[in-house]
């Protein structure tokens, strides 16, 4: 059995998708999901889909030796990052290598690092007069959006698009692909 931890900081759309995509999977569990969000919307579709979701703090999160032992303890082939904004410390990454995979409503490069998530990215994409933007799963580095790329899906776009449609074509692309190449990565 394959087992998936999922790191979520909002809505959790991203990790229900991901939660339903495996649920008749045999082969592929989503184990845990945790939140660095007390109020986030993901806990209650955790509890609606009866998966197990946690909230974690930043001291938690930044002493990471205990929350590595928690991941750890869990056993994952893949910890997904689904709308999680922190940064991950070097030591979580050197504990799980080549194993922690992010989603971004980017064509990465254009439109990472720092400060650029959701909302922000797809006003900047609308502000710059781009023709298409896109997602792109890459894996985790010490850096915002600079590990090794795995899958890119664009979309076109046109000066009519609102940075709000801009996201609705975006989140289509993450539903459609971010499960799939997860399955690809865990087969």
């Amino acid at each position: 059995m394959k087992r998936i931890v999922i790191l979520a900081s909002g809505s959790g759309s991203n990790a229900e998708n991901i939660i339903s995509f495996f649920r008749e999977n045999d082969l592929v569990e989503v184990s845990a999901v945790f939140t660095n969000k007390k109020t986030a919307a993901v806990l209650d579709r955790c509890e609606r889909l009866k998966v197990p979701a946690f909230y974690f703090n930043r001291g938690a999160f930044s002493d990471s030796d205990s929350f590595i032992k928690v991941l750890q303890g869990l056993s994952p082939d893949l910890i997904v990052l689904a709308g999680f904004l922190w940064k991950i410390p070097s030591p979580f990454i050197n504990a799980f290598p080549n194993c922690i995979i992010n989603i971004h409503p980017a064509l990465l490069p254009k439109y990472g690092g720092k400060g650029m998530y959701g909302a922000k990215v797809h006003q900047a994409v609308k502000e710059n007069g781009d023709s298409e933007t896109g997602i792109t799963i890459h894996y985790v580095n010490e850096n915002y959006d600079e590990g090794a790329i795995i899958f890119q899906a664009s979309t076109p776009i046109s000066s009519e698009d609102s940075a709000e449609s801009i996201a609705e074509k975006v989140h289509q692309l993450e539903y459609e692909h971010f499960p799939k190449v997860i399955e690809k990565l865990l087969m």
